[in-house]
């Protein structure tokens, strides 16, 4: 663990590996649109509440504060949740003289630009890393397919949830500020989606296999294939219009599975008449 951290007392270390541990069932209550991550995020954060309300009345009060709506990437989520028992701590203390909203405030404006910072970084670039190395092995026939993928995908995760619950806690309510007045958030959200959209690109090329198999006769001569033109003009062209195709439709609220099975379907036709 990193020295910036040596500060936090052996109690705070437990109650912040509660925390951690807790994290990974944000999901296990009840997710409906009213609420959406607030009964995880206080489930999460019991260990704290527990330890810093002993008295019953106060700690209901703190678990109403955190059941106001709340959805963020679960992966740099702890951040939240570590800066939110930082938080909780002081108004323990200072109770009365603390202003409890202030704690729903900052934890709500930390879920925009956190997730996109996480979005990007785990579902634009880790997730896709994953994706390639994991479908490489497997379209060869290794069992090393999924369980790479799942290695790579999960294990910058579950280091990053253990390092921001320390981080949000040791920085308390303070980084929040001085993170927008830097400038800090606004170009790590942006350095962060230039990235994800690289990997993306990377994964359509690399993944998604299209051509065309028709040919044009010349009298005389051997015919011409299509598909070495159409690279010609631009390089996967067809993938990316299958992909930006399959993304229309989906922001078009077409379900998942039915796109599915509509890709399938088309390209068994498709195949059978020799067009690709």
């Amino acid at each position: 663990m990193s020295k910036m951290f040596d500060h936090i007392s052996e109690a705070d270390r437990k109650m912040l590996n509660k925390i951690y541990w807790r994290s990974f069932m944000v999901f296990a209550g009840p997710c409906g649109a009213a609420y959406r991550q607030a009964p995880g995020f206080t489930m999460s954060i019991m260990p704290a509440l527990e330890r810093y309300y002993p008295e019953q009345e106060k700690r209901a009060e703190a678990m109403q504060r955190h059941m106001t709506p709340y959805n963020i990437t679960q992966n740099v989520g702890t951040f939240a949740m570590g800066l939110a028992a930082s938080m909780e701590h002081e108004n323990a203390v200072h109770y009365g003289d603390y202003d409890p909203s202030s704690i729903v405030s900052i934890k709500t404006a930390l879920m925009g630009p956190l997730s996109g910072i996480g979005d990007s970084i785990y579902w634009g670039i880790v997730r896709c890393i994953a994706a390639g190395v994991g479908i490489g092995f497997a379209a060869s026939g290794s069992i090393l397919g999924p369980i790479l993928f799942l290695v790579i995908y999960n294990l910058p995760g579950m280091l990053g949830r253990y390092y921001l619950t320390y981080l949000g806690f040791s920085m308390g309510e303070n980084f929040i500020t001085k993170a927008y007045e830097s400038g800090m958030i606004t170009i790590l959200t942006k350095c962060a989606g230039i990235i994800g959209l690289m990997m993306v690109g990377f994964m359509i090329s690399s993944n998604v296999n299209l051509s065309i198999a028709l040919t044009m006769p010349v009298a005389g001569a051997e015919p011409i294939a299509v598909q070495p033109y159409l690279d010609s003009l631009l390089m996967g062209v067809l993938p990316l219009s299958l992909t930006l195709l399959c993304y229309w439709a989906l922001k078009k609220k077409m379900n998942q599975n039915t796109l599915l099975f509509v890709v399938l379907g088309v390209g068994f036709v498709l195949g059978l008449l020799g067009i690709c």
